[in-house]
């Protein structure tokens, strides 16, 4: 680690060095942009930028079981992320590559990928990518986020969001845009790789879709890809949205493990998975509206066992103790005053396929948040206080609490 952060640092000084030599070369710095390197009159461009984003997390949770009534309380200081991006772009050849590392995960690679961009509208790329066929929250990365954390929502049915495939996305319209994308994705999410190269793509292959719809114009430059309205939108801007996938043998219900279930023969036996979610985003002089549905449902399970020798069959009301199944939805409201004061609250639900199996993946549930922003320079320097609580049928609470910094550079 510390020689390749040696090779960056005499690699980046080089190059500033030679631009400097150079007038048709040059080298800036940008609070959040990072530091960006063009050559040959702007044809190349190369740029290293990141963020870390340190937290103080309060955690009570209320259990009920059997043997009683249980209370757990916990604190801790970690940084919840710690992102480098290396990104590069050749416009002459039309070709790009990206290169996200998370130095606060025990496993860092987030995204590897190139793309090849057709003209100024639709690019493909292969790789290791964020995904779009996930609810939208998923699809904006995380230092965008209008809260300290994820949805329940995102949590329950995406969780980790990047996988290893081909992508296509395309752009048509002014007035009124049409964003087509799709996807072939290993159906393993981060698990493609495994923990070693003999565990990967016990699943099948993964087929993915999503179409935004902006039926007043685009958001403004710097208003993407995220849930708040920072820049503070004079009219009324507004983006529909509806994403599918099915996977043709799931191995997980997030493709990071693999559970055990095996036909009569012995053989790993994974059923289809699909998932499918609808958005609205409203956005207007610094208020904002989100609105998130998400459904999963499984096919093809039949004769499926839970052990190798087939003793066990696999009955349909504990397949969601392997998979998320059912539907939910949440909704966020936001406000950013002029100073950069940005209040938010949200309320989620989740209603499971099987709601009287108390094993399930997904359990019934209402969760409240509360949160409390302050952009000192949008999202490349702010500061966030968040207050959730979610309340489970079952009885169960959990009760938890963030403070967060988030610095780019």
């Amino acid at each position: 680690m510390k020689k390749s952060l040696i090779t960056i640092i005499i690699i980046c000084f080089s190059v500033i060095i030679n631009a400097q030599e150079n007038q048709i070369n040059n080298s800036s710095y940008d609070l959040g942009d990072g530091i960006s390197f063009s050559f040959n009159e702007g044809n190349y461009l190369f740029n290293i930028y990141g963020f870390i984003r340190p937290a103080y997390i309060y955690n009570d949770i209320l259990s009920y079981e059997q043997e009683g009534t249980y209370k757990e309380i916990s604190r801790q200081f970690k940084s919840k992320s710690s992102n480098l991006f290396i990104e590069g772009r050749a416009f002459k050849e039309k070709v790009s590559f990206t290169i996200q590392m998370n130095y606060s995960s025990s496993q860092p690679l987030v995204e590897a990928f190139i793309g090849y961009h057709i003209d100024n509208s639709t690019a493909i790329y292969f790789g290791k990518r964020q995904v779009f066929h996930n609810n939208l929250e998923m699809t904006h990365n995380e230092d965008t986020l209008r809260f300290t954390d994820t949805s329940l929502l995102g949590q329950n049915y995406t969780q980790s969001s990047e996988e290893v495939g081909i992508f296509v996305e395309s752009s048509f319209g002014e007035n009124f845009v049409v964003e087509p994308k799709l996807a072939v994705t290993s159906g393993d999410r981060r698990n493609s790789f495994g923990e070693d190269s003999g565990d990967f793509d016990l699943g099948g292959f993964k087929l993915g879709s999503r179409l935004n719809l902006y039926p007043l114009g685009p958001f403004s430059d710097g208003n993407e890809n995220t849930a708040v309205d920072l820049i503070g939108e004079e009219k009324l801007k507004i983006q529909l949205g509806g994403a599918y996938s099915k996977t043709f043998g799931v191995s997980s219900s997030m493709g990071e493990d693999h559970p055990g279930l095996y036909d009569s023969s012995g053989n790993h036996n994974f059923p289809d998975y699909s998932q499918l979610f609808f958005d609205l985003l409203l956005k207007y002089k610094g208020f904002s509206f989100l609105f998130e549905y998400a459904d999963s449902y499984t096919s093809n399970p039949n004769l499926v066992y839970t052990d190798e020798n087939a003793f066990n069959i696999l009955i349909p009301q504990h397949i969601t103790e392997h998979l998320i199944l059912g539907d939910s939805y949440n909704i966020h409201l936001g406000y950013i005053i002029e100073n950069g004061l940005g209040v938010d609250f949200r309320y989620e639900m989740a209603n499971p396929e099987f709601d009287m199996n108390t094993e399930s993946l997904l359990q019934s549930f209402d969760s409240y948040g509360f949160g409390i922003s302050k952009y000192l320079d949008g999202n490349n320097l702010k500061m966030q206080l968040g207050a959730y609580k979610a309340d489970f049928d079952s009885g169960n609470e959990i009760t938890y609490g963030e403070f967060l910094v988030q610095i780019a550079f």
